[in-house]
């Protein structure tokens, strides 16, 4: 998501001269946004730094983006329910390789159980230490003593790295109407539903199997469902499975529209994306957009992974999950810039530029040619495309991971 933001603010730099800086201004003030690194303090794991041997290696960032459920304002009348206060309904961990040749997504479960620690919140006051509760009670703690989503955000940064030591180098939060905005501004995203879907708690979605076009309404209500018929078993994991093929699904929409040749559109998106986020300030400047943008100008779907930190049932309430020691190998990847899924042998074999990515070809004979000792290309049956089982499995925006007809 933030990738997008970027591409759009530095095409808007491209035609400054028939108006884009007069836009880039208007849509960067809609944007609320705080000085996360004043206000954490200097406490935290170490930042990042570019490797010394190599000049013209970048620095790999990690940025929380969480979705968040506030029902205030415009939010209010989106969902079919009076919830009061503040929660994240998803988070990620967005990793940018160093040399900006992979994204990865990481799913943080909002069922995880873990110990909070004291956050700070934009009022100045700071939190209780909470243990054994709900990840997602970390947002919530720090919106409710400092009033707003940005105090939500810094205590869910805070309780990352108390966790994984690893550095959040910056958040971004989108809520309800700004991820409806955001799809209806792309007329609108194409997702393969596997099977008919019926959830009353979410807005009464129904939804027929085969491949849909999800409107803005439609994929708002889609990723937050979480009971009903066709959507496995309830959970919160299966309900993030669905959340990244979404996500995988926004990503191919605006990577397949001509957004940053056609004026008018792109005005429309940007505008439509901005207008409900919160950002640490690090990220929300026109500059820090534009160079971030373009020094990944070169990823694509095979290059962009989701997957979701492994877990598994908590012995003490099997409602919720617990981390497994796989998580650690995951944490150790981030924050020494290897591909997340790599594991622990890879880590130690090879160094981290040379690991294959979730959804790589590495191996694979180069297109046109034949495997040694086979038969004749001609007369070989095709090899199907392996379904990925998406929150389960790691996969890249351009994996197979349900079947549609």
């Amino acid at each position: 998501m933030l990738r997008v933001l970027a591409l759009c603010v530095t095409a808007c730099v491209a035609f400054a001269g028939v108006g884009g800086a007069t836009a880039l201004s208007r849509f960067t003030g809609n944007i609320d946004d705080v000085d996360a690194d004043t206000l954490l303090g200097d406490d935290r794991p170490e930042a990042s730094t570019p490797d010394p041997e190599d000049p013209n290696a970048g620095t790999p960032l990690n940025i929380v983006l969480m979705g968040s459920d506030d029902r205030s304002g415009a939010n209010g009348g989106l969902v079919a329910d009076d919830t009061e206060g503040m929660r994240s309904d998803t988070t990620m961990i967005l990793h940018i390789s160093a040399d900006r040749s992979r994204v990865e997504l990481v799913s943080i479960p909002r069922d995880s159980t873990v110990d909070l620690p004291s956050c700070p919140t934009t009022a100045g006051t700071t939190t209780n230490p909470v243990s054994g509760t709900k990840f997602n009670s970390a947002f919530a703690a720090g919106a409710d003593l400092g009033g707003d989503v940005a105090s939500g955000a810094l205590c869910t940064m805070r309780t990352i790295e108390s966790l994984t030591d690893v550095r959040m180098d910056g958040f971004v939060v989108i809520d309800f109407a700004g991820f409806q905005a955001m799809i209806d501004a792309l007329d609108g995203v194409e997702l393969c539903i596997p099977e008919a879907v019926h959830s009353p708690k979410a807005n009464n979605l129904t939804l027929p199997a085969g491949v849909q076009r999800l409107d803005g309404g439609t994929a708002l209500s889609y990723a937050r469902a979480r009971t009903g018929e066709g959507l496995g078993d309830g959970s919160d994991l299966g309900r993030i499975g669905r959340q990244q093929e979404l996500m995988a699904a926004l990503v191919r929409t605006v990577l397949g529209k001509n957004l940053l040749t056609d004026a008018g559109a792109l005005v429309q998106f940007l505008d439509a994306v901005t207008r409900s986020l919160t950002m640490s300030d690090n990220l929300s400047s026109v500059t820090g957009l534009a160079g971030l943008a373009y020094s990944a100008k070169g990823i694509d779907l095979g290059s962009i992974t989701f997957m979701t930190v492994p877990n598994g049932t908590d012995p003490t309430n099997p409602n919720n999950v617990v981390w497994t020691s796989d998580a650690d190998q995951l944490w150790d990847n981030l924050k020494n810039d290897r591909p997340a899924g790599a594991t622990e042998q890879e880590a130690g074999e090879q160094p981290a530029d040379t690991l294959p990515d979730a959804g790589s070809t590495e191996g694979a004979p180069e297109a046109g040619t034949e495997p040694e000792g086979s038969q004749d290309a001609a007369d070989a049956a095709p090899t199907p495309a392996e379904t990925k089982d998406a929150g389960e499995e790691a996969f890249s925006a351009q994996d197979v991971t349900s079947v549609c007809g």
